[in-house]
């Protein structure tokens, strides 16, 4: 499949420069990574959440987890873990298991790391499991801008945020 259609026109409407970067089949953000031999923490993933009121995209680093209560603090719902079930629909042009971490592009709300504003390039999902999206830093700023943003998870390796 290499890139996912909705995630091309997104990206060319919003005038961003983007490079694929090819890897060996992997389940995972973290595995797309290390595939790619990029440091974990550039790699955004992407956690899809729902509750009554519908969908929520959780941007993070491949190498953290998420904190489902920080979200939910934040944007003042309650949301819970979807299934690939629940949100395969809103992501028709993807791979199960393959969202990419750009969820204006399908029209879901977006609550992204302040983590990743630090980290050098970004890249995301391009929609299979063999590809990922290299966008500068720059512009993968540019298109969260306006999206709400927080420490909404911690490293897997160092621990978490304290406030």
């Amino acid at each position: 499949m290499v890139i996912a259609k909705t995630l091309t026109s997104y990206l060319q409407d919003k005038g961003i420069e983007f490079k694929l970067v090819e890897h060996a089949h992997t389940p995972t953000a973290v595995a797309s990574a290390h595939a790619a031999g990029l440091p974990a923490h550039q790699v955004a993933k992407a956690v899809v959440l729902h509750d009554g009121d519908g969908y929520v995209l959780s941007v993070l680093p491949a190498n953290h987890s998420l904190e489902i209560g920080w979200v939910n603090e934040e944007l003042g719902r309650s949301l819970e873990l979807a299934s690939e079930d629940d949100f395969k629909s809103l992501f028709a042009d993807c791979e199960p298991g393959a969202v990419p971490a750009l969820g204006e592009a399908y029209g879901v709300q977006v609550i992204w790391d302040d983590e990743l504003a630090y980290t050098s390039d970004i890249y995301i999902e391009a929609g299979d499991h063999e590809h990922l999206i290299w966008l500068e830093r720059r512009d993968f700023r540019q298109l969260m801008s306006s999206l709400p943003h927080t420490i909404i998870s911690k490293d897997k390796e160092v621990g978490s945020w304290k406030y």
